[in-house]
């Protein structure tokens, strides 16, 4: 059952990370609806946003990916469980 979700992201350091990361939200490329980076590039930060719909479980491995990396800071929001289409809807 999907959800929505967003995950924040804030990259310290970002040279250190931002490959890393990348290539661990490409990886989940399929649940990823969109992004945001912002640099700050004065205070060496990037804030990244990643809007996502899919499982719980993909969520929630991308989620602890993103925050075991070094340098990076993670937090996740989510929906509840969305209703499949046509679920809900009455004839």
């Amino acid at each position: 059952m999907d959800r929505i979700a967003v995950i924040g992201a804030i990259l310290e350091q970002p040279g250190l990370s931002q490959n890393v990361f990348n290539e661990t939200v490409s990886r989940y490329r399929s649940i990823v609806k969109g992004r945001m980076g912002i640099p700050f590039d004065d205070e060496d930060v990037a804030v990244i946003a990643l809007t996502l719909r899919g499982d719980i479980d993909d969520i929630n491995a991308l989620t602890g990916k993103l925050g075991n990396l070094p340098h990076v800071t993670v937090k996740t929001a989510m929906s509840g469980v969305l209703n499949s289409p046509g679920e809900g809807e009455k004839s």
